[in-house]
């Protein structure tokens, strides 16, 4: 049905609309916010190859790498290429490197453009939508998924359908931007307008002459990343210099709203963007008073709430459309119908040099993750977990010293010449300037217990003599 489509999921989003949720450390993409897999696993299986598409490709921050072989490996899912950032440039530029690569495969491949963190609750709808909007992309048409609008929203661009393109088709009338509330109500009421949901279905040669009419800079630019492309261990590096000086674009300023070939699929197949508190709430169960709770909350004489609880208890009483969110680092309090504005938090956050606006307390790693329990100015206590086969690498301190205490696991340990096998309850002594490497050589997680002592605990106190990643030889 699907055979000659190359899925292509986006995973470079940072999510700071659902901070503290989502970090840029572990954007939403990465979190099971519908259900319990995350939203990259849920775009993946949804294209999967027992629907009929080819393998994916992904394309993501290099900052992810790791994180995304990880769940994708727990989901038993796989990707013929995972092509890595190494700066954002938009949606135009993703398109032009995977359909650049979608031709090399073959000549008559078409590139299904998917976010990673977008939710679509009735998967036979789209893929009924796929097959209409193949239809379009058979006549020679970029065809976008147009959703069918449930509510006035002020989030979302909108589009107007013209003529029918073929079947179940239409090409565009007009792309609007994001309008106010009096506007997007008269959209709705007129029944005219399309939710932009930032789909795309079209042939890869076709996006590439569109490209080289609307957009040949940029084109050009691309093909010089995509021929500097460099594999590294399980992905696709795009070289940093040549990538950086691609323009940074949408597929829709760039292409979509220049082309005369532009064509929309409508289409109602349980599709939001989860931009925000909102639409988590308009996604979730809610009680009898239109709350929606995660985790352990305790709600009296309440209406219209969004509640996250990640592991200590909320109670509340007389709240009123309110979106409270506690994690085990910081608390989030904001009207629900101002929760656009979180956005602004994060950016002051970084202005300030938070660590909070990137990180989550847990970090994950590609040997496994650590979690910070406690510090102050001189001392941090981490828990590390390290996977079965994995180790750290063999690396060294300027101004800190750790002292690590086996809790569950067999943990191998280079310290300086030394080759310490250590069970639970047993522990080691790194001095600093001490060159050190954690190993789990076992069939089974290694849990163990780091306090690091001295005088600076950021991670760029980190010199690497060997990795078995290909990290920098500093820092994180």
């Amino acid at each position: 049905m699907f055979n000659d489509i190359f899925p292509v999921i986006m995973c470079g989003g940072s999510g700071t609309r659902l901070w503290p949720l989502s970090r840029s450390g572990m954007p939403k993409q990465f979190l099971s916010l519908t259900g319990d897999k995350s939203l990259l696993i849920q775009a993946l299986e949804r294209t999967a190859p027992r629907y009929g598409f080819k393998d994916p490709m992904v394309i993501a921050n290099q900052d992810h790498r790791f994180l995304i072989q990880k769940q994708m490996n727990d989901a038993g899912l796989a990707a013929q290429k995972i092509f890595l950032e190494p700066v954002g440039r938009n949606t135009a530029p993703v398109a032009i490197i995977a359909a650049l690569e979608a031709v090399a495969q073959s000549p008559d491949a078409k590139i299904l453009l998917l976010a990673a963190d977008h939710l679509i609750a009735d998967l036979p709808a789209f893929h009924t939508a796929t097959e209409m909007a193949a239809n379009g992309t058979d006549e020679g048409y970029l065809t976008c998924f147009g959703i069918s609008p449930t509510a006035p929203e002020t989030g979302y661009g909108y589009i107007k359908p013209g003529e029918v393109a073929a079947k179940g088709v239409h090409k565009i009338d007009s792309f609007q931007e994001k309008p106010d509330l009096a506007t997007a109500q008269a959209y709705l009421a007129s029944g005219q307008y399309l939710w932009n949901s930032g789909m795309f279905l079209f042939k890869a040669s076709q996006l590439l002459e569109e490209a080289a009419l609307h957009v040949p800079d940029m084109l050009a630019a691309c093909r010089k990343a995509y021929d500097g492309i460099t594999p590294d261990l399980e992905f696709h590096r795009l070289p940093e210099d040549a990538f950086a000086a691609v323009p940074s674009d949408s597929l829709d300023y760039a292409i979509m709203e220049r082309t005369e070939r532009a064509a929309v699929v409508p289409c109602s197949i349980g599709w939001s963007d989860l931009g925000s508190f909102s639409a988590l709430h308009d996604q979730g169960e809610k009680d009898a008073g239109g709350n929606v709770t995660e985790g352990d909350v305790l709600l009296l004489n309440s209406r219209d709430c969004y509640i996250h609880a990640d592991d200590k208890l909320i109670a509340g009483t007389d709240l009123d459309n309110l979106v409270i969110v506690a994690t085990d680092d910081a608390v989030l309090i904001v009207p629900k119908d101002k929760d656009q504005k979180v956005k602004d938090i994060v950016e002051a956050l970084k202005a300030e040099g938070r660590d909070e606006a990137k990180l989550h307390t847990t970090v994950y790693r590609p040997w496994g993750y650590y979690s910070s329990l406690a510090i102050n100015h001189r001392y941090q206590v981490k828990e590390l977990v390290v996977y079965p086969g994995k180790r750290l690498s063999l690396q060294s301190h300027h101004k800190r010293a750790e002292h690590w205490v086996v809790v569950e696991g067999v943990a191998t340990v280079t310290r300086n010449d030394d080759i310490l096998t250590l069970k639970a309850n047993e522990s080691v002594y790194l001095p600093v300037e001490t060159r050190h490497r954690l190993a789990n050589e076992g069939e089974t997680e290694l849990h163990l217990i780091e306090v690091q002592t001295g005088s600076y605990f950021g991670e760029d106190d980190i010199v690497r003599f060997e990795d078995d990643f290909k990290r920098k030889t500093t820092g994180a």
